[in-house]
């Protein structure tokens, strides 16, 4: 099987997110929230003719460089490392009608259920002060590290480096 890595990337020029995959999975919405780009020229491939293990390598190599905002270790919305995923999960008819049905069925009580569970925890007093902090001053290290990952990331593009 021919997979790569690919990622997503912003009006700046910034990947947002990276990924792997074989086909066409590079222009299709995954499981989660994360949608390709609507202007295709905002998709690039980083790798291709791998195997689905090199590939798996690459894609955590590649979210360890450019860091996860959910960790805040830097600048991609990946939910995990990497290297993990359903590779190659085909559902059945029958599966994909039965889930379907599950979710037209749903009434608004557990809409919204299940919409309270997502949002989390209520934050204290002291977090939400410490985060109405740290976003009023400026950071000089953040837009410093946003410039070096713009830079770094249009050498990958082009070729300059290899990764």
């Amino acid at each position: 099987m021919q997979y790569y890595t690919y990622a997503y990337l912003r009006e700046d020029g910034t990947p947002y997110y990276v990924g792997k995959g074989k086909g066409r999975r590079v222009y299709k919405k995954g499981r989660v929230e994360i949608k390709p780009p609507k202007d295709k020229s905002k998709v690039i491939f980083l790798k291709q003719n791998l195997t689905e293990q090199e590939a798996f390598k690459h894609e955590i190599y590649m979210i360890a460089v450019f860091g996860r905002k959910n960790l805040g270790t830097g600048i991609l919305r990946n939910r995990t490392n990497g290297g993990d995923g359903p590779s190659g999960s085909i559902r059945s008819e029958e599966t994909k009608r039965k889930m379907s049905e599950s979710k037209k069925d749903m009434s608004e009580e557990t809409k919204r259920k299940m919409s309270e569970a997502k949002k989390g925890k209520p934050l204290s007093e002291e977090t939400k002060r410490k985060m109405s902090e740290a976003k009023s001053k400026p950071n000089f290290y953040k837009s410093f590290y946003k410039r070096q990952m713009q830079f770094l990331f249009i050498l990958i593009a082009h070729k300059l480096i290899k990764i």
